[in-house]
């Protein structure tokens, strides 16, 4: 399995940016994609999941306000728009897959098999 995060790069306070994630190799016809981030000095924390059927998860509300998650499964690739963003969305941001039995299933915020190498993301002031 291949995982391949893009779209991360230098932002200035308040821009977006949409990070894409192709999932290649995955034998399961249903999984969840599951976004995460790691800022410097501070612990990996998730960000947003997807199942199949296209349900959305999101940790906490806050990052619901601007963080969205897509998901074109004929393209296999999963999106993370961020918007209006802040120095301390600084991170680098992981893509991971998880093998799921059924295409509504819901997907669990950790247990994550497969990992990109990650996009890192810079918001500058």
């Amino acid at each position: 399995v291949e995982i391949v995060e893009s779209g991360g790069g230098l932002v200035q306070v308040g821009g977006s940016l949409r990070l894409a994630c192709a999932v290649s190799g995955i034998t399961s016809n249903y999984y969840c994609v599951g976004w995460f981030r790691q800022a410097p000095g501070k612990e990996r924390e998730g960000i947003s999941r997807i199942n199949s059927a296209g349900t959305t998860y999101y940790s906490d509300s806050s990052v619901e306000d601007r963080f969205t998650i897509s998901r074109d499964n004929a393209k296999k690739t999963t999106y993370l728009s961020i918007n209006n963003l802040k120095p301390e969305d600084t991170a680098v941001y992981y893509c991971a897959a998880r093998r799921t039995f059924a295409f509504r299933a819901t997907c669990a915020s950790s247990g994550y098999e497969y990992w990109g190498q990650g996009t890192p993301v810079t918001v500058s002031s």
